[in-house]
């Protein structure tokens, strides 16, 4: 069996921490070997913790993380910008990295002369820069400029030579971190192209990036970094979905602690007034396209719990497009009351007023609510598009009078893999005539 292209061992990477205290002088730091041995624990940051993982030769392996997890300091070790605090990293073959595009370009000299510093830089000879000129400025479509200092680039033209540079070295390992924001939609087609070219030639890339379909249909395995450890490595769809099913329990607690700070600020017990006197049905309405957080209400029937349940029968606060919500009231009404409705309100994270209905809009006559009881909202296919939603819960009398209402107090997520925009995704179909040639977008 042949070795891997690319194996971390048991890899740590520890970096000091700012704080007000000084070493007497560096020499003196590294004749103890107390650079970082003899910092206290709160004054070192492990960036990666006991890290192991494998490519193999031909293999694309996609690092998918949140913000801090360790996939860049993973690729620059790879890489060989930065070495290891504990570990092996052994890489066959070589490198090319995507990582800090025109990082060697001098701004005071042409596009032209870069291409060959930066080239030699990533290891070409002078005859395999000239052999590859041409190619390489008219994939970075600089044809034009290429003669024109650097420094009169603007940010775009910068990051695509660079690419364009080092995606020419015909590397054995293609180090890749987020670099597809280089251009237009048009560019970032024209790299997806060059890296399935390099696929095909049996190239090893090493991938990072917060594109979770790209990972999906480009990378053989993904490999999830979370705090600095390995969370798992393997086939992408699943690694992937363990992946988002953490992210969205670290939302669910978020948008619960901001829910219930919410709550906690507007007090629990509905109160009979603001400072106008009582809230009526008529202020309540027009309240509705001002979106602000509140309880009022009479105290006649209380609203003792709001729950949101999914389509697997639990709480939760994240759905996904399409899929089923209940929310479950639980009121209390101490006296036996024979005037009651029941309403729901959804509104987006502008305050958009998305939906609202209750019992007397949808013709149910009142007969009578007495001690504890439960009122499901069920939506069978909720289908709204991603974003981030809030309810109105609320009972009251026919005359709109609230015995108790909750104005934005309960928060949702939805998600999709389908970035479409507005509030409302109506189940659609596309039909086209032959003569309509589509394909999937790579």
């Amino acid at each position: 069996m042949s070795s891997p292209a690319i194996a971390l061992s048991h890899v740590s990477k520890m970096y000091r921490r700012y704080s007000g205290r000084q070493f007497a002088t560096l020499k003196s730091a590294l004749l103890q070997r107390s650079l970082l041995r003899d910092l206290r624990p709160d004054e070192v940051f492990l960036a990666l913790d006991d890290v192991s993982f494998t490519v193999a030769k031909g293999q694309t392996l996609g690092v998918i993380g949140r913000n801090g997890s360790g996939k860049s300091t993973a690729l620059k070790l790879v890489a060989g910008i930065t070495k290891p605090t504990s570990g092996t990293v052994q890489v066959q073959g070589r490198i090319s990295a995507l990582i800090e595009l025109g990082a060697g370009f001098h701004p005071e000299i042409s596009g032209r002369e870069n291409v060959y510093i930066n080239g030699i830089m990533l290891g070409l000879s002078r005859r395999e820069i000239e052999r590859r000129f041409d190619e390489i400025v008219e994939f970075a479509e600089l044809e034009d400029f290429i003669d024109a200092p650097v420094k009169t680039y603007s940010s775009g033209m910068y990051m695509r030579l660079g690419f364009a540079v080092a995606i020419h070295v015909d590397p054995d390992v293609l180090l890749v971190d987020e670099v597809l924001a280089v251009g237009d939609e048009a560019f970032t087609h024209k790299c997806l192209d060059k890296f399935s070219e390099f696929k095909r030639r049996n190239k090893t890339i090493l991938l990072v990036t917060h594109s979770l379909g790209l990972v999906e249909r480009f990378c053989d395995e993904a490999l999830w970094l979370d705090r600095g450890r390995n969370r798992g490595q393997g086939d992408p769809t699943r690694i992937i979905g363990a992946y988002m099913t953490d992210v969205e329990r670290q939302e669910e607690r978020l948008l619960a602690e901001t829910d219930a700070r919410t709550k906690e600020a507007v007090g629990a017990p509905p109160t009979a007034t603001n400072d106008d006197g009582p809230v009526d049905a008529g202020e309540a309405a027009a309240d509705m396209t001002r979106a602000a957080e509140g309880r009022w209400g009479s105290g006649g029937v209380e609203i003792t719990g709001v729950t949101l349940v999914g389509s697997h029968g639990t709480p939760t606060q994240i759905f996904h497009t399409g899929e089923s919500i209940t929310i479950r009231l639980s009121v209390n009404a101490p006296t036996p009351v024979t005037d009651f409705v029941f309403g729901v309100g959804i509104f987006n994270a502008e305050g958009v007023f998305v939906y609202g209905t209750n019992t007397d809009i949808e013709e149910y006559e009142p007969d009578e609510l007495s001690g504890e009881a439960e009122v499901a909202f069920i939506v069978d296919s909720l289908d709204l598009v991603e974003g981030t939603y809030k309810l109105d819960v609320a009972v009251h009398r026919r005359d709109g009078a609230a015995y108790d209402y909750h104005r934005l107090l309960y928060t949702f997520r939805v998600k999709s893999r389908v970035k479409d925009v507005g509030i409302y995704r109506p189940k659609h179909r596309w039909e086209f005539s032959p003569s309509v040639k589509l394909r999937p977008r790579p």
